[in-house]
């Protein structure tokens, strides 16, 4: 018997943990396993074809907010194709409404919940019935004794809602020796459950979290680690509720001496300072944490069941703040219910305050199964009802105002999270009253533009901060250019300018410059470059004072360092 395990990732360099563990965890059994993943990015037909070259028994699909609909429309085309191929899906999206589900799509069975339990006794009851070692009647009595397992026969659906929970140790480790994980995320579990209860979150459904053995999380990382991965992303819905492990795994990786970076997700408030202690010792860039954030209105938190001070959030994140070894990504949630278009500005202003690595904008998601989606109708929230479910007004803020927020959103994660574009940034920032009013009127100037609707080279996300300032400010370039031109040449090659950008070459000056490195006064490698300034840059970042004065940065292209030379004589 040969089963087809699909991934339809939201990226290519996404990998799926799900299958995996299904694959893993069934590897004793007498059948055929093969997962094929894509992208949602990867054509519907070509999916199609690679999964039915390999002329597959069952076809299972691990299902999500971004990929249900590829999962459904394939299931359907390989029902259309070969009506004797079973198709089993799995998955968040699918474990609620299970019965719903597989009355409205082609298949056979639904996994709901954890599923390493339930796939291993549908495979092995399969495999049994395939080769008449159970009869139909023995075969459709062992369907239904398989907790968690929705299951279709002759258009009667079966669903055993007496779910099985797994010891976290019997899960089999679901990476082999001849996986690629190069230039690919490696997702990783080491506890599943959360202790908290926000009611977006489908975690808060399960009561408890259980955790792996730490010996056996050190040695997993190890193996991953040899593998060549550069980013383990840890998907523990809290991985510091319980202080001690997170405390051992931490300093296992801190003291590696590996160029890898590890991904987690943390409530801030409940660090300790033994934690962040420990923290503060990582080598810069090992690890990066995502704090869940959502709102700063206290008020809004306890309609959500979340119940922290942002005032708790900031004192822990700057504390960690202090080493500046720790990139922090710290999310807000828009649409949440009763916090109006002020208040998230207000959340807004306040996370930008801390000036973390990122901060992530998200809209609120009334998924299924969620505490939120029954509480729709008592906030009047309008969602959408196609996957990701996403709200499009509630009695608090309205439509347009979401799409305000949405607007936001690009040009922060382009502009802010990039980290490329820093000092014009800075330039800008102080010309508004509020971080928020300034990121409000340039996604309405991108969307004014048509900027949203397409995409722009790399060059022209500089240039268009000239038209902005050009045309919203009213005011003269002359400074700005040479902002522009340093962050452009931090990032990008710097043998070529824009034309919009200025560049004066003085060979005579340049001589000078040259001679010293020669000498080793400037302590600079081979790889340089000599760019001439008409303002302070490094006085502009040290103060945000602008100072037109002529001077050189010499950027050292092997270790980008910066010489700054504003006081040198010609």
């Amino acid at each position: 018997m040969k089963v087809i395990l699909s991934a339809i990732n939201a990226k290519f360099i996404h990998s799926n943990l799900a299958v995996r563990y299904l694959r893993a965890f069934t590897e004793k059994l007498q059948y055929n396993c093969i997962i094929k993943e894509f992208s949602i990015n990867d054509r519907r037909e070509k999916m199609l074809e690679e999964i039915m070259k390999e002329s597959p028994d069952i076809v299972g699909f691990s299902c999500y907010i971004w990929n249900i609909d590829y999962c459904t429309s394939l299931a359907k085309l390989i029902k259309l194709i070969n009506p004797k191929i079973k198709i089993i899906y799995g998955g968040p999206e699918v474990s609620y409404d299970c019965v719903k589900f597989l009355e409205e799509n082609s298949g056979d069975y639904v996994i709901s919940g954890e599923g390493e339990l339930p796939y291993y006794k549908l495979i092995n009851t399969e495999i049994e019935y395939r080769k008449n070692k159970i009869s139909l009647d023995d075969y459709l009595s062992s369907l239904k004794s398989i907790g968690g397992l929705c299951s279709k026969y002759e258009n009667k659906i079966m669903f055993n809602e007496n779910r099985e929970s797994i010891d976290m140790n019997n899960i089999v480790f679901p990476y082999y020796e001849n996986d690629n994980l190069e230039n690919k995320i490696v997702y990783y579990e080491s506890s599943r459950g959360c202790p908290f209860s926000c009611k977006y979150c489908l975690s808060s459904i399960t009561k408890g979290v259980k955790f792996l053995d730490e010996n056996r999380v050190k040695s997993e990382l190890d193996f991953l680690i040899n593998k060549g991965a550069k980013l383990i992303k840890f998907v523990d819905r809290t991985f510091n509720c319980n202080p001690e492990f997170a405390m051992d795994i931490w300093n296992f990786i801190i003291e590696k001496n590996v160029d890898v970076t590890f991904h987690f997700e943390i409530s801030a408030d409940i660090l300790t300072d033994e934690e962040i202690k420990v923290l503060n010792r990582a080598p810069k860039g090992r690890i990066q944490l995502e704090v869940g954030v959502q709102t700063t209105n206290f008020e809004i938190l306890k309609n959500i069941n979340r119940h922290v001070s942002f005032d708790e959030i900031k004192d822990k994140v700057k504390k960690v703040q202090k080493s500046h070894n720790i990139n922090q990504h710290l999310d807000l949630i828009a649409g949440l219910p009763g916090e109006d278009f002020e208040s998230f500005k207000n959340s807004f202003n306040d996370v930008y305050s801390i000036r973390p690595e990122k901060i992530q904008l998200g809209f609120l998601k009334l998924l299924k199964g969620s505490s939120m989606r029954y509480e729709a109708k008592k906030w009047n929230m309008v969602y959408s009802p196609y996957p990701p479910y996403e709200i499009l007004k509630t009695d608090s803020i309205s439509y347009h105002e979401i799409v305000i927020l949405k607007r936001i959103d690009e040009v922060v994660d382009k502009y802010y999270n990039s980290g490329k574009f820093n000092n014009i940034l800075k330039y800008f920032l102080s010309r508004f009253n509020t971080h928020f009013d300034f990121y409000n009127e340039l996604g309405n100037f991108f969307y004014n533009k048509g900027y949203l609707n397409r995409n722009i080279s790399a060059i022209e996300y500089y240039r268009v901060f000239l038209e902005f300032n050009e045309e919203l400010l009213k005011e003269d370039n002359f400074e700005l250019k040479e902002i522009v031109k340093y962050d452009y040449l931090k990032f990008n090659k710097k043998r070529w300018l824009p034309d919009f950008l200025i560049r004066e070459r003085v060979k005579s000056e340049e001589k000078i410059i040259k001679d010293k490195i020669k000498l080793g006064e400037i302590d600079v490698s081979g790889n340089y470059h000599i760019e001439k300034f008409f303002v302070d840059i490094q006085k502009f970042k040290d103060t945000s004072v602008l100072d037109k004065k002529r001077g050189y940065i010499v950027f050292d292209g092997k270790s980008e360092r910066e010489i700054n030379l504003f006081n040198i004589k010609f």
